[in-house]
């Protein structure tokens, strides 16, 4: 089964565009509610990257939460019954995000209550897609066979990275009271397709829930850590989203206070990136033939962190001519070394996805197919552990003082440890190939 015959599948096309309608939405919202507060609500480059930490965090705190429960339910129940009770949660989730935007945009009550409700149905978000995760990779290798699954990941994954980028490109560009009908209107959409999902009964035998959150989550990945193979490719990918979290708190707060551009301009930024992925992760893919490894990974990030470096030094360049009123689009354009930074931003995020794709195929192939969703989920709790521990990194860093200019140094010095353990991940593949 060739790449192109995946989306003729009726085994894999319906989960492709359900995911894809999520992602989507995610971004509409997220996106849609930090550009207005940061550019509307906010005048504080330390306030502006404080609130911009504290939306991702809160977003991705469920994660870190209910990944072990979300893994077990996966494993336990049908993953196409799951699916649609989740997408029907989002149409309830996304009518209270609706109201909150609504509320901001008419100025009531923002501070005590627009902007808190906007926080809780965000973290909703956040609940729901904890739960979706684990789903979405682990149905592939029921559904494809072996030699496929690397093939639906990277689908997978670029069709995130194009559903963030028309979610981030109509959030900057339409109004919130716009934004705040298309996040329903796509939440239904999104359980209509749903409903087309195959079934995916459990694969393995059924046992009961383990209710003890805590409990659960380190047992889970205590039993990860026990396949070398699985555990330095979940603490890969995990620091890898760490660096990412921390470049997009940073993408909102640099745009207008050092690039000193419209809200469009930064999610310009945001599109730039989201293409850059999605292009890192068909290129891998290409490279590998198919194979599940970790060959590339270590050169990707470091050649990564090299960009950053490389994107800090035009940032402090731009800022010794920066514009004195917020730049359009147009303007951003033709303003001098404009084309020369997104190259820049593109070649990050390229290096980023040729690293981090690869590594989701561990995941799914190193570990018995009724304990795929559980791998997932003690992924996700690393990784949101991770994540949330970027954006603390950034409030503190915003609150301290710390210019955004400046974080990126941070970012880039990350990528080394990252091009560590995916070092470790390739010798340890080597050692014990599947």
């Amino acid at each position: 089964m060739t790449s192109l015959d995946l989306l003729r599948s009726r085994k894999f096309l319906p989960l492709f565009v359900t995911q894809l309608l999520n992602a989507f939405n995610d971004n509409l919202y997220k996106n849609a509610m930090v550009l207005f507060v940061v550019y509307s609500i906010y005048n504080s480059e330390a306030a502006e990257g404080a609130f911009s930490g504290i939306a991702s965090g809160v977003f991705i705190l469920p994660f870190f939460i209910l990944s072990a429960l979300a893994g077990q339910l996966a494993d336990m129940r049908d993953k196409a019954k799951i699916i649609r009770i989740i997408k029907f949660c989002e149409i309830l989730i996304m009518v209270v995000g609706s109201a909150g935007l609504v509320m901001a945009w008419e100025g009531i009550a923002v501070h005590s209550f627009a902007i808190p409700l906007l926080l809780v149905a965000l973290f909703a978000m956040g609940v729901h897609s904890t739960f979706f995760g684990p789903i979405k990779y682990a149905i592939l290798p029921q559904h494809l066979p072996r030699e496929s699954v690397l093939a639906g990941t990277g689908w997978v994954e670029a069709g995130t990275y194009i559903a963030i980028l028309a979610g981030t490109i109509i959030a900057g560009w339409i109004s919130v009271e716009a934004a705040a009908v298309g996040i329903v209107l796509t939440a239904i959409i999104g359980w209509l397709t749903s409903l087309t999902v195959p079934p995916a009964p459990p694969q393995g035998e059924v046992e009961p829930l383990d209710w003890h959150i805590l409990r659960a989550s380190v047992k889970l990945v205590r039993e990860t850590m026990k396949i070398r193979q699985v555990w330095l490719a979940i603490l890969s990918i995990s620091f890898f989203w760490s660096i990412g979290t921390v470049l997009f708190v940073q993408f909102f707060p640099l745009a207008k206070n050092v690039i000193v551009a419209s809200k469009e301009v930064a999610s310009l930024f945001l599109v730039v990136f989201s293409v850059g992925v999605a292009i890192g992760s068909v290129v891998v893919n290409r490279l590998l033939k198919g194979v599940v490894s970790a060959r590339y990974s270590p050169a990707s990030v470091i050649v990564m962190g090299l960009f950053v470096v490389i994107f800090y030094v035009l940032c402090k360049i731009w800022q010794t001519d920066a514009p004195t009123d917020l730049l359009t689009v147009r303007e951003f354009i033709a303003w001098p070394m404009a084309n020369v930074l997104l190259l820049c931003l593109l070649g990050i995020a390229i290096s980023g996805g040729m690293f981090v794709v690869p590594l989701y195929a561990f995941l799914t192939t190193r570990v018995a197919p009724d304990k795929t969703s559980r791998t997932i989920a003690a992924n996700n709790i690393v990784n949101s552990g991770a994540m949330v521990l970027g954006s603390l990194i950034v409030m503190g860093m915003s609150v301290a003082g710390v210019p955004v200019t400046e974080q990126l140094l941070f970012t880039g010095s990350m990528c080394l440890v990252s091009a560590w353990l995916g070092g470790l991940l390739h010798k340890a593949e080597l050692s014990d190939p599947a």
